[in-house]
């Protein structure tokens, strides 16, 4: 390594054959020193070698060194300092990474459009791994990471929708019991059709209702709500004054109602009628039900009428339970609350849209 001052002199031969080799030494060696080279001019090129294993490539503008590049003597390898400097991949039919490659906040495009850009977390330990695959088999993208247990998260922007295979899904949750259902082309959305119970609602007698006679309505008084914990509920749609249930929305619903009586003087049969009124019109009977009291019996016998019905609401409706006897005069009859294990009940049940 030497460097020299490029100026040649008038001179014996011996000393014009030894200026001419320290001219020649300085260009074989890049003008290597440890400071610029006293002959330098504007475009000369010379290398710093104040660190010996590393040392770095300079030129010389006139004023100022201008550092190019780093030789790293151990890994053998050029590490270019000037940010304008850009390796040309074109002609690199398979360049690898030596390293993490770090975009610095930029993203990866065709040179004008962003195609993916990337958003670091500090404290990131997880992270996405796309796999390919063997003939037959799916490619994969993946969360990894040092978590045992780590989900997934696609999210769309704005209002957008998440797309999967053409499949749209809704940009909001449903509520309890819903499911995604398609509409044929290709958008799903949160439904109850055909879902199971979605919404459900009881009522019963909380104490023993007596003296009912025909015709009377059941639940009008004495009335408490079941708890329904795990559905849906349909909501304050009792009325307890009068007995009336009100369907909060269209849809098929399931109505039954269970009774347990005692025996009364006289009475030979007593039953369950459903009745319902469409629009506010007048009350129809859609569901009866009838059980026997056989006279012979003592008066603290009980007898159990159980009555239920599919109900298809398209429109404005209420549905109540009347109980009804034989026309034989005696006693009125009294259902039983739940102080008894028969506990009168009557109970709502939607099962999904029309």
């Amino acid at each position: 390594m030497a460097q020299g001052d490029y100026l040649i002199q008038n001179q014996s031969f011996p000393s014009f054959r030894s200026d001419l080799n320290s001219t020649l030494e300085a260009i074989n060696t890049s003008n290597s020193g440890t400071s610029r080279p006293s002959s330098a001019v504007a475009g000369t090129i010379w290398l710093d070698t104040t660190n010996a294993t590393t040392p770095t490539l300079k030129l010389y503008d006139g004023t100022d060194d201008i550092s190019l590049a780093t030789f790293d003597y151990s890994a053998n390898t050029v590490n270019w300092l000037d940010s304008t400097v850009s390796a040309d991949l074109v002609n690199d039919l398979s360049p690898q990474l030596g390293g993490m490659l770090d975009v610095n906040g930029n993203a990866i495009g065709n040179g004008t459009e962003e195609l993916i850009k990337f958003s670091e977390t500090a404290s990131a330990v997880n992270e996405v791994t796309v796999t390919n695959s063997a003939t037959g088999n799916a490619p994969e993208i993946s969360a990894t990471g040092n978590d045992t247990n780590i989900d997934f998260k696609l999210t769309p922007k704005g209002t957008g929708k998440l797309i999967l295979d053409g499949l749209n899904f809704p940009t909001a949750d449903g509520t309890t019991g819903q499911f995604l259902k398609t509409d044929g082309s290709g958008n799903l959305s949160f439904d109850n059709a055909g879902g199971g119970i979605t919404m459900a609602d009881q009522w019963r007698l909380s104490a023993d209702k007596a003296n009912i006679d025909t015709p009377a309505t059941v639940f009008d008084s004495n009335l408490e709500r079941v708890d329904t914990s795990g559905q849906g509920t349909i909501g304050s749609a009792m009325s307890e004054s009068s007995g009336i249930f009100t369907f909060p929305s269209t849809g098929i619903y399931w109505v039954s109602a269970f009774a347990s009586f005692q025996k009364a003087a006289d009475r030979r049969y007593c039953g369950l009628n459903i009745l319902v009124t469409t629009n506010n019109s007048s009350y129809s009977d859609i569901a009866t039900s009838w059980g026997h009291i056989k006279l012979t019996e003592s008066d603290d016998t009980y007898t159990n009428v159980a009555i239920n019905s599919y109900i298809d609401v398209t429109d404005t409706a209420n549905v109540k339970v009347k109980f009804s006897a034989d026309t034989v005069s005696g006693n009125a009859i009294t259902a039983i609350g739940r102080t008894n294990s028969n506990t009168t009940a009557f109970t709502f049940i939607r099962l999904g849209d029309t």
